[in-house]
């Protein structure tokens, strides 16, 4: 259990510190948000729990897949707001627009016989 615990404090403090940090100094905090925190820590997580390399190996690759989809994302929602559209129906369109590229890349490597 404090394991779990662990995980879970660490994990809400990036993300915490990452959202005061975009307060004051946006530029540091993109930087911070755009490197693969959440991968890093999950891949650490698992490889302490279970000293699985291929598990490891195996769930790096399809993370590299399904990082694809969500590019577009980070063009797509500020130019949405720019243009005056608000957070959230913004941030809606760009969901949707992401789970369809998330289902074209599933039929991608599924056509390709790409597997992890």
């Amino acid at each position: 259990m404090s394991q779990y615990l662990t995980k879970i404090l660490v994990s809400a403090v990036i993300i915490a510190t990452v959202s005061e940090l975009a307060k004051r100094n946006n530029v540091l905090a993109s930087v911070i948000h755009s490197l693969p925190l959440t991968s890093l820590l999950a891949l650490t997580w698992i490889y302490l729990e279970t000293r699985d390399t291929q598990l490891i190996a195996s769930h790096t690759h399809g993370t590299f897949w399904f990082v694809l989809p969500t590019l577009p994302m980070f063009l797509v929602l500020p130019a949405l707001l720019k243009t005056g559209w608000g957070f959230w129906p913004a941030m809606g369109a760009c969901l949707a627009g992401t789970f369809g590229l998330y289902l074209l890349t599933m039929w991608v490597t599924r056509a390709l016989d790409i597997r992890f």
